[in-house]
């Protein structure tokens, strides 16, 4: 069985070797890198392979959105999950813009931490659902313009197929179009609501409530 390749980047020894020692328990995962900032993390991507970053946010000389940045760039291949405490919730859409394909809190089960780590290997994308809260209540207690109303009716019927996790194909013969014509929706979606990736689509759908969480 092909392993599945884990990264660890976080500042607190103790969190990180104790998160190391959970996910040792799995026989699929492997951990090849651990390191306490983004400096140190990138030096290592030089020489081992992660299919996964698990990437905390705060982190000296280098944090966890330049980090991912980075990532994104020179190994696009590996795709990053976000470690997050409450009170980080302004850094989300930084760090999905810089790349990562979903945020969990440090202080998630195990056994959360590897549905995100599976689901994101597939290539779905991963957002604790206790997060998604905060960050829905800290947006309804301040004015926030919505622009939903940019978009057309089929772009939100797509966009709420995107939230659901559907491929392009999937979505297509749900909604018996083309994909093609799907394609070129999720690229017009791309544009209109100013989004980089799939995950900055699914926030900005719940920012404008075109969701429930």
């Amino acid at each position: 069985m092909e392993k599945i390749k884990i990264a660890l980047a976080d500042d607190h020894h103790l969190f990180r070797n104790g998160l190391k020692i959970l996910l040792n328990a799995f026989p699929e995962f492997e951990i090849t890198a651990e390191a306490s900032n983004g400096v140190d993390l990138l030096k290592q991507l030089t020489h081992v392979t992660a299919d996964i970053v698990l990437m905390d946010i705060s982190m000296p000389e280098m944090d966890g959105i330049e980090a991912t940045a980075a990532i994104t760039q020179k190994y696009p291949e590996t795709k990053v999950i976000a470690l997050s405490m409450y009170g980080e919730e302004e850094y989300y859409y930084n760090i999905v813009d810089a790349g990562a394909k979903g945020f969990i809190l440090k202080d998630s089960d195990i056994s959360d931490v590897k549905e995100a780590i599976d689901t994101v290997f597939k290539g779905g994308n991963y957002f604790s659902q206790e997060l998604l809260y905060h960050v829905i209540r800290k947006m309804k207690n301040r004015e926030q313009e919505t622009k939903s109303s940019n978009l057309s009716k089929r772009e939100k019927e797509i966009l709420l197929k995107i939230c659901e996790g559907l491929s392009n194909h999937e979505i297509a013969e749900t909604l018996f179009i083309s994909k093609r014509t799907v394609d070129k929706h999720r690229a017009n979606l791309l544009s209109k609501t100013n989004s980089k990736n799939t995950a900055s689509l699914i926030l900005y759908a719940i920012k404008n409530r075109l969701i429930e969480v």
